[in-house]
């Protein structure tokens, strides 16, 4: 009798692991359920999808129910929502959502990838008519078909997707105002290129309320009219609520398996849980740091897809590891390129490294080239051993690629004395003599002792 392995989730972890899991195991008997009405979509570019830019909401979908099926063997059930896993009978209780009808659903093995839910903040008025999350490709749908009594839109939350969807939204032809509670954007980032990151929003007509706790949502027969703040009110006609997501491990928290950082699932280096036959990946487990060897919690879609494949490989019959995560991002703000990797500096002194940071301002390209732009790189670096521990960057479209080096640095464990003898690339179109990289790690070894 074949072998059976169940995946909860369909999304970019759980159709990574039943994907390999099948390619390696030809005989295995692979069913996927997911709770929501798509699979495999670009999450990432759901602002995109809200402001126009992305016209159809199928755009974002990689490969589909049907696809699933016919070119990968993998049946796939969509408005499925697995509600209980009884790991003693190594069965799964499946509630058909369209229907209501429930079966049981046996495995032999099994895979969660339940994902993250968005943080809903527990303050009066939450569950008013007009308040939008933005997770899945339902909710982006729900926030751009939205029937809006007016054009003014509030975004509680100033983190990549609350300023990439009041980027969009605003280009869209919305009054936007961004509320953050805490005194800045970005707090991972040096304190002057959140400030630059401000500067872009206000330029381009988005309003921004720092240290702006939100203590409730005003509403009228249960509609949004504006937001009530620690230090007065705010009008709007729609509310994005966009501050972070938790792990969704409930269900693996019911069975009894043990949750680590954040509540995340806690796993070993194979993605395996303390239940030899059952294995967690994406969002809703907890990753290692490469730099700390720490658990930590970085809910992100490259992680995600990484994490599913090593729990696939392991489940075909061969074992592969995941090496952790550097919490490698990057944005944009209008005209604004924002990327990160690595520790900040007060991330790198609470984990008891002797830090300091440096920043320098280069052009992306040699000075006398038409379109060149300024990039500034801030650099973390410990001062006893040199190595590079993180890396910032602000500017133009170009430190994108220069963080990925960076990135490739870090996990090298180079020290910034090697980094600033790197045999980069120049051409005047591309870069100048020294490209910004050299001169900022040529700047952090000065830090260095000795």
């Amino acid at each position: 009798m074949a072998e059976k392995l169940v995946v909860i989730g369909g999304t970019a972890a759980g159709l990574s692991a039943a994907s390999k899991a099948k390619r390696l195991k030809r005989d295995l008997e692979v069913t996927v359920f997911e709770k929501s009405g798509y699979i495999s979509y670009g999450a990432c570019g759901l602002p995109y999808y809200v402001g126009g830019m992305i016209g159809k909401a199928d755009d974002l979908v990689s490969l589909t129910v049907d696809d699933m099926k016919q070119t990968r063997g993998i049946p796939v059930y969509v408005h499925h929502e697995v509600t209980v896993i009884d790991r003693k009978r190594k069965s799964v209780t499946v509630r058909n959502l369209d229907t209501g009808e429930e079966k049981q659903w046996p495995y032999d093995k099994l895979v969660i990838a339940t994902g993250a839910t968005p943080v809903k903040p527990a303050i009066p008025g939450i569950e008013s008519k007009g308040v939008y999350y933005l997770r899945n490709v339902e909710d982006g749908i729900k926030l751009k078909t939205s029937e809006r009594k007016g054009n003014r839109i509030a975004i509680i939350g100033g983190g990549f997707i609350g300023l990439e969807t009041a980027e969009q939204l605003s280009e869209a032809g919305l009054k936007v105002t961004v509320c953050e509670a805490m005194e800045r954007l970005l707090p991972f980032l040096p304190e002057q290129f959140s400030m630059q990151v401000a500067d872009q929003l206000t330029a381009h007509g988005v309003e921004l309320r720092l240290g702006a706790k939100v203590q409730a949502i005003k509403s009228e027969g249960n509609a949004v009219k504006g937001l009530v703040l620690a230090d007065g009110e705010l009008d709007c006609d729609d509310v994005l609520v966009s501050i972070g997501v938790r792990p969704a491990s409930q269900l693996a928290a019911a069975c009894g398996l043990p949750l680590g950082v954040k509540g995340a699932i806690a796993v070993d280096d194979t993605m395996r849980t303390s239940d030899p036959s059952i294995w967690a990946c994406g969002d809703c487990a907890q990753m290692k740091n490469q730099l700390t060897g720490k658990p930590c919690y970085i809910p992100l879609g490259t992680t995600a897809n990484k994490m599913g494949k090593v729990a696939g490989t392991n489940i075909g019959g061969v074992r592969e590891t995941f090496p952790g995560v550097l919490g490698s991002m990057v944005t944009k703000v209008f005209d604004l390129s924002i990327a990160a990797t690595g520790l900040s500096l007060a991330n790198a002194l609470e984990e008891g490294y002797a830090a300091k940071e440096c920043a320098i301002t280069k052009n992306d390209r040699a000075s006398y080239y038409p379109g060149a732009k300024p990039n500034q790189i801030n650099l973390v670096v410990d001062t006893k051993s040199g190595r590079l521990l993180g890396a910032q960057a602000i500017g133009s479209m170009t430190v994108a690629g220069r963080i990925n080096t960076l990135c490739a640095c870090i996990t090298a464990g180079m020290t910034v004395k090697q980094v600033s003898e790197l045999d980069l690339v120049y051409a005047p179109p591309f870069a100048p003599v020294y490209d910004p990289i050299l001169i900022a790690a040529s700047q952090a070894e000065k830090l260095v002792e000795g």
